[in-house]
């Protein structure tokens, strides 16, 4: 005889995905705060200057992303999991916009996929607040490209 997954296991596994996902996004976000540190303290020269400043502003916003992550993940009754990568060491702008332009596309990436993940979960809230962590991690890549030309 063939076990059928029940409603109740099917929801806990989609809990628990979403959990995870919001795991690996929390430590996107705390990677993000540590490179952008890193990179506004050591960027030089005039293209350093400008990333400096762009980085700097942008520190804040990470930190709340980590944070509201954090706390959702706990309010699901996950456990939290940190255990961000330390930036690598580059010595050019250039090198570091490079940097932090993948690790956006890549944040850009995740939160859609956390998007679908809470609408399956039936979290409408969750869905909004991805949605405009999403909308920001987008302008953010978008500064750092024009920044890039």
């Amino acid at each position: 005889m063939v076990k059928r997954a029940t409603k109740s296991t099917t929801q806990k596994s989609v809990k628990q995905a979403l959990i995870d996902g919001l795991n690996d996004d929390l430590n996107l976000e705390l990677e993000a705060v540590l490179r952008y540190l890193h990179h506004s303290a050591s960027a030089t020269g005039l293209l350093g200057h400008e990333l400096r400043e762009e980085l700097k502003s942008d520190i804040v916003g990470e930190v709340n992303h980590a944070v509201f992550l954090a706390d959702k993940i706990t309010a699901l009754g996950g456990e939290l999991d940190i255990k961000p990568a330390m930036p690598a060491k580059v010595r050019t702008a250039k090198e570091m916009m490079q940097i932090d332009i993948a690790a956006e596309r890549q944040v850009i990436k995740n939160y859609a996929r956390r998007i679908e993940q809470a609408e399956a979960f039936g979290d409408k809230g969750l869905v909004i607040r991805l949605e405009d962590m999403l909308a920001e991690e987008t302008d953010h890549a978008e500064e750092l490209e024009r920044l890039r030309r």
